[in-house]
């Protein structure tokens, strides 16, 4: 691997360790920030956070760095989606398994890949097929809820969701890459939060005490912010599908901090899965470092 991969690499699991705490801190915090407001301070402290780093920014980019007219479809199909996006993930949370949801989120890779083939004709080979099917078999049976009338989870439906709108999102983000992440990551932390109060306030969510809102936005900064930072700087270099398959790192940490905090039980759909899903993530990752496409 050359250098520069070897450097978007990093950032790419960088992106992932910040990530990989929002399911379990944000389980937390759902007992006293409703969802869709939770959903809106998450984005607003990553906003507001690294907007605060771009202040001393910005005089070193270049005109070229920054948002044009031509990228403006790409950000606001970015913006919209990252309103939905968090409100299903929180939704998700907050009804179902704090360790379900953190696994589920791999199933982001499958949906960035396919998208990233069929709109973007990113090319897919074939251990990162087998890899989506590995995933997308775990998935399917977290989402399942027993034998009884072949119920499902309603809260992994709502994870399974967002991790569709993220998807997609990747793919919008990737479009405008090569701009300025700083630049990026503020309008989408500030315009998706804000859109996402609009929608609280209209479905009469109370705002909660104000420690928690600060909490809601620290965990922004961390697990939205600083990762999605890190993961535009290695998606510009990896492509979408590529550097999504390092967010696979991210649902087996999550789980482990759920195990820890909640003590959530081994399901027999969990024990499982784990496996499958874990030899899912063995194929992304081979596939990724070794960038031998067949």
């Amino acid at each position: 691997m050359k250098n520069k991969d070897i450097t978007a690499v990093l950032f790419a699991v960088l992106a992932a360790l910040f990530y990989a705490v929002n399911t379990p801190l944000s389980k937390i915090l759902l007992e006293y920030v409703p969802s869709t407001f939770m959903a809106s301070f998450l984005y607003l402290g990553a906003g507001l956070g690294i907007g605060c780093m771009y202040v001393f920014h910005w005089k070193s980019e270049k005109r070229s760095e920054r948002l044009e007219r031509k990228d403006l479809p790409y950000t606001v199909g970015m913006i919209v989606l990252d309103v939905a996006a968090p409100i299903f993930l929180m939704l998700g949370i907050k009804m179902g398994n704090a360790s379900n949801a953190s696994l589920l989120g791999n199933f982001e890779i499958v949906a960035t890949a396919i998208i990233a083939l069929l709109c973007f004709k990113e090319k897919v080979s074939k251990k990162l097929w087998i890899a989506i099917g590995f995933i997308t078999v775990s998935s399917m049976i977290l989402t399942f809820n027993g034998l009884d009338g072949f119920r499902f989870s309603y809260g992994s439906l709502f994870v399974l969701l967002a991790t569709l709108c993220w998807g997609l999102e990747n793919n919008c983000t990737r479009s405008i890459s090569e701009k300025s992440t700083y630049e990026i990551v503020t309008l989408k932390g500030l315009c998706s939060g804000a859109g996402s109060f609009a929608i609280a306030c209209i479905i009469g969510e109370k705002l909660p005490n104000i420690k928690y809102l600060f909490y809601a936005m620290l965990l922004g900064f961390v697990a939205y912010g600083l990762s999605i930072f890190t993961y535009i700087k290695a998606q510009h270099r990896l492509g979408a599908a590529k550097t999504s398959a390092y967010y696979a790192v991210a649902p087996f940490i999550g789980a482990a901090l759920a195990f820890v905090l909640f003590g959530d039980g081994l399901t027999w759909r969990y024990l499982i899965a784990l496996p499958i899903m874990v030899i899912g993530t063995i194929f992304v990752v081979y596939d990724t470092l070794f960038q031998k496409h067949s």
